[in-house]
């Protein structure tokens, strides 16, 4: 059996008290009238997926996702090409911290990733290439623009395929920081962002999951961003 995941410990979420009320949207108030965004609020939301990973109540899954939990967390196992298990927040945050404890799927065209995302396809991420055990990549986007592709950055950090870190986003209204371990990796400036309107500035879900970017219909930049064609050999990853 082909099968590869990605682990999961706990999510914290803390949400600034602005709000009141793998890249896709299900209604983009850019193109048409949509319904209002449930809100975190000021809440602080978290899950210990090592404890109580079902009854947690923050996220749903997305279709196609099913996952299991154990003494390490929560497992989203990719099973065949077209799988990309993933959850989602249920509430949406205007600024805040999110804090992920995770260890990346291993596995050649294996991409994981931690993602705020806005209707609109604002966005703030961590992303990690299963073919890569020494760094992790952060990157961001505005209203889905990817006219260019040099917002990324890579990071050092210890064997992230085989051992849990702390992975953060602090967003606020000027700034964006991204921290492993709690230590500072990288900072964006609202005055430094890429383009006139190119801060992510509209409330955000928080996304999980796994996908296979190596797949044999995937387009070329894709494949090789992501370290090249996967292997559907036989394969399991024991977490």
């Amino acid at each position: 059996m082909f099968s590869k995941s990605i682990s999961v410990a706990a999510l914290a979420i803390a949400a600034s008290s602005l709000v009141s009320a793998q890249t896709f949207t299900e209604c983009n108030p850019l193109e048409k009238s949509c319904p209002a965004d449930p809100a975190f609020g000021a809440q602080t939301a978290a899950c210990d997926f090592t404890k109580n990973g079902a009854s947690c109540d923050i996220f749903h899954e997305l279709p196609g996702t099913s996952l299991t939990y154990n003494s390490k967390g929560a497992n989203f196992i990719i099973q065949k090409e077209s799988n990309a298990p993933t959850v989602r927040s249920n509430n949406y945050l205007f600024f805040g911290r999110v804090d992920v404890v995770v260890q990346a799927a291993e596995g050649q065209g294996i991409v994981t990733s931690a993602v705020l995302q806005s209707d609109d396809l604002d966005e703030i991420d961590w992303e990690w290439v299963g073919g890569d055990n020494a760094q992790v990549q952060t990157n961001y986007f505005s209203k889905g623009d990817t006219s260019t592709y040099d917002r990324g950055a890579y990071h050092p950090v210890a064997a992230p395929l085989t051992s849990y870190h702390k992975y953060s986003i602090e967003w606020t209204s000027t700034a964006v920081n991204w921290l492993i371990d709690d230590a500072i990796v990288r900072t964006l400036l609202a005055a430094d962002a890429h383009g006139a309107n190119g801060f992510p500035q509209t409330p955000m879900q928080v996304k999980l999951g796994t996908w296979v970017a190596g797949g044999k219909n995937t387009a070329k930049g894709t494949v090789e961003w992501a370290g090249g064609y996967t292997s559907m050999s036989p394969f399991l990853t024991l977490l």
